[in-house]
């Protein structure tokens, strides 16, 4: 196994635990997100899209091991990265917690297209 691939599923190790967290510790979110929930169905919201859709694809990306895959995750982390970096200028969030994420996302998804 070459050290990108290793990477690779540790990018997608790494989704499925933030899916983890969203899903078993929706209220924990707020901390770094800054989602605020005052019901359940807010609460809901966080498990299913931040929580669910994470798991569904990391959990892919390591059972199918595919380079599609792979690229599918990979794209979906830089539209992520594209569409916070522009959401930062237009509602004046350029803050620490959002410009770790799209380094972060940014490096996730380079690493899964390579």
């Amino acid at each position: 196994m070459t050290t990108l691939e290793i990477l690779k599923i540790a990018v997608a190790i790494a989704t499925i635990l933030t899916g983890a967290v969203s899903l078993f510790w929706p209220l924990r979110v707020k901390g770094f997100t800054g989602l605020d929930v005052s019901g359940g169905r807010g609460i809901t919201e966080i498990r299913a899209v931040l929580g669910g859709v994470f798991i569904g694809l990391g959990a892919a990306v390591i059972y199918l091991r595919a380079p599609a895959a792979y690229m599918t995750l990979g794209i979906t982390y830089l539209v992520i990265a594209v569409v916070r970096t522009i959401s930062m200028f237009i509602d004046k969030s350029v803050e620490r917690s959002n410009i770790i994420s799209v380094i972060t996302e940014v490096i996730f998804g380079v690493i899964l297209i390579l």
